[in-house]
């Protein structure tokens, strides 16, 4: 039988090397491993980097053409751009299990021991060397890098107390105690945010990217070691903390670039896949596609905003945090009102500043303006652009023959009248706040005719949200929600907003 076709439960019976022979094994480095496997999943048209989306045309098949290529690789880009999930999925693609020599610290091959232990077990007990197998969820290795990562972290160091405990000389190999890569033998190992790491440790590891073998202080120790490198750094011009040296860059094979999703509907699909969303929240909170289009539109008004440092990046966890916290609003709302399920609000959304807030990075200008400001700015350009897509845009209404199809409601608003959203209002209050609004839901049986029940509602409120932030109504913040006045009057009425908010109309 051939040695690939023997299944895993097969496999996990041998335990001598002579029996490993036997079944026909040969050594292959963990590059062929992992080119050998791709190959299979691609001529059996199968998913190779599942769950990872926006990226079929453009970083899967760089992934892929490196990985048959047998290259070290570097995955740049911005925060939240799926690097390291890219990297952990790579082990996919090992064997499910590999032989060791039992006992050996370095994952020896038993037919080309490394280590000097292994090299003893083998000379001394032969075929009868005893055998382990290794999964391969064992074979991957992350290191965060950060300033304080030393080389005997990485590399190794000579052991005293080891040197005591076994009575040997300092000039005896057997004292070294291994870094986290010599463990990694044979298996894939990550440093994450690459630039970060200290330039002197970044030098240590150009021997092992290009030769394969290690020195360890002063020991003539030359191990040529099978590792899959694997790198994550941010762009170095945004990297302020440091940058890859030069020649370690040089020796790495393919650098990938990665990068944002490029359409709502891929943001949409990451988000759901990744939004934990809690047990009974689901059959709590009902919602629509409409709010997940505005809380990806406020990832995208956010990498386009004068306030947000581009070179920062926005990552796609400002999504995630906020479709969580915006089904949690709903249903803080429902508990509160002892209501046995609810429909999702334009108000919810509007209450997920604070995972927007801390996920963005600011200029001067932003900063200047505050945080909080900044997130209702972009929430309100993500209301003002989803609106289009619904309705009429109010500007040329104005301009057309027929007249504005919202003149119904501003006059009403222009009359003096004024509708509270209030964030924990009950479904009735909510019903009767909307519905108090003359032609407002007109305007939604007209332009979506298909929308029934609380879909309604929650329309007949986007379209109040909307014709504000096209300048048709004015919105001001309350301490428990938001009122909807005619704009004119909203200009001369004091503005109801925090110290820092102050010098500020309170439209938004």
């Amino acid at each position: 039988m051939n040695y690939k076709n023997i299944p895993a439960e097969k496999l996990l019976q041998i335990k001598t090397l002579g029996q490993l022979k036997a079944a026909g094994y040969e050594p292959q480095s963990v590059k062929q491993e992992l080119r050998a496997n791709l190959i299979k999943r691609l001529q059996n048209k199968e998913e190779v980097f599942p769950g990872i989306w926006g990226y079929e045309e453009t970083v899967i098949p760089d992934m892929q053409r490196a990985i048959l290529s047998m290259h070290h690789i570097n995955l740049l880009g911005l925060r939240g751009q799926a690097k390291t999930r890219i990297a952990r999925q790579m082990v996919d693609l090992l064997d499910e299990y590999i032989p060791v020599v039992k006992g050996s610290e370095l994952n020896d091959d038993p037919l080309q021991p490394l280590s000097r232990y292994a090299k003893d077990m083998v000379h001394e007990h032969g075929d009868d060397t005893p055998i382990g197998w290794m999964h391969r969820s064992e074979r991957y290795t992350e290191k965060l890098a950060t300033p304080d990562v030393s080389v005997a972290d990485l590399i190794g160091d000579a052991d005293p107390i080891k040197a005591a405990t076994m009575k040997l000389p300092y000039s005896d190999e057997r004292v070294i105690h291994f870094g986290l890569i010599p463990r990694s033998h044979r298996g894939i190992f990550v440093i994450n945010e690459l630039p970060d790491l200290q330039a002197r440790i970044q030098v240590s590891l150009f021997n092992i990217l290009q030769e394969g073998d290690i020195q360890i202080r002063g020991f003539k120790v030359r191990m040529p070691l099978d590792i899959q490198f694997v790198f994550t750094a941010n762009p170095e011009d945004y990297t302020n903390r440091g940058s890859i040296v030069t020649p370690l860059k040089d020796r790495i094979d393919s650098q990938i670039i990665t990068h944002y999703p490029k359409d709502i509907e891929t943001g949409k699909k990451i988000t759901r896949q990744e939004a934990h969303i809690k047990e009974g929240q689901g059959q709590l909170v009902k919602t629509n596609d409409i709010i997940g289009d505005l809380i990806e539109q406020v990832a995208f008004e956010a990498r386009e905003s004068e306030y947000v440092d581009a070179k920062s990046g926005v990552s796609a966890r400002l999504t995630i945090s906020a479709y969580e916290n915006l089904i949690s609003a709903a249903e803080r709302r429902a508990l509160m009102n002892g209501e046995a399920s609810t429909y999702i609000r334009v108000a919810d959304f509007l209450n997920t500043i604070p995972a927007v807030t801390g996920k963005v990075e600011l200029v001067y200008e932003g900063e200047q303006e505050g945080a909080g400001h900044v997130a209702q700015v972009l929430m309100g350009k993500a209301i003002r652009t989803q609106f289009l897509k619904y309705f009429p845009d109010p500007d040329k209404g104005k301009k057309s023959k027929q007249g504005s199809p919202y003149k119904s409601i501003t006059e009403w608003f222009g009359d003096g009248n004024t509708v509270d959203i209030l964030n924990d209002a009950s479904e009735a209050e909510y019903k009767k706040a909307l519905q108090s609004v003359p032609g407002l839901k007109a305007v939604v049986e007209k332009y979506q005719p298909d929308a029934k029940g609380d879909e309604k509602l929650f329309l007949m409120e986007f379209a109040l949200h909307g014709l504000a932030e096209h300048s048709q109504l004015s919105k001001n913040r309350l301490s428990t929600g938001l009122q909807f006045k005619d704009l004119l009057s909203g200009m001369f009425s004091m503005p109801n907003f925090s110290d820092e908010d102050e010098d500020e109309d309170d439209k938004y």
